[in-house]
């Protein structure tokens, strides 16, 4: 089904500040291979299925990530930890004085069974080969069948409000008003 523009119930402005006010995970996407290693922030990132593990994230079609993940057929995602935004700052293009923006010395990496490089210190890691891609508007929706998973134990970075955040527990869902 395809809406036509007249069609649109939100306008442009309203979907990106009703989007800002979405607490969203902050990860890092990766790919390497014959069309070379790229990264990029993407705060686009979900579980698909659990049998078979899968999962997708959307990239905007002008960055070289997009690309370059469909042609090396792996991704990497890294669910970036409490204390890791100045790497998302970095792969967001806007990094702290004195580094330059997409490098991977920012940071340590490792590498999994796929060749795509890892966060090394995420909270979550999983990697992938790419099982399709999609372009939606803007954006390149790239599905990957999770090959390796793991989880750190470290707590979560998250964004709001174009802030970094952590998530911290309700201590009561009562005393919430829920």
């Amino acid at each position: 089904m395809t809406i036509a523009p007249d069609q649109l119930l939100t306008s442009r402005q309203d979907f990106v500040a009703a989007m800002g006010n979405a607490a969203t995970g902050v990860t890092v996407v990766s790919t390497e291979g014959p069309a070379g290693r790229f990264a990029q922030t993407v705060s686009a990132m979900c579980s698909v299925s659990a049998d078979p593990p899968s999962l997708l994230v959307c990239v905007n079609e002008r960055s070289p990530l997009a690309a370059a993940a469909v042609r090396n057929g792996v991704i990497a995602v890294s669910v970036l930890a409490a204390g890791q935004a100045h790497v998302s700052d970095v792969f967001a293009g806007r990094p702290a004085q004195g580094s330059g923006p997409y490098d991977f010395d920012c940071a340590e990496w490792d590498v999994l069974a796929t060749g795509a490089p890892v966060l090394r210190g995420a909270a979550a890691a999983f990697d992938c080969r790419l099982a399709d891609s999609v372009t939606r508007g803007t954006h390149q929706v790239l599905f990957g069948a999770v090959v390796a998973s793991a989880a750190s134990g470290a707590h979560p970075l998250v964004h709001h409000a174009r802030t970094y955040a952590t998530p911290s527990p309700l201590n009561s869902l009562k005393e919430h008003g829920a």
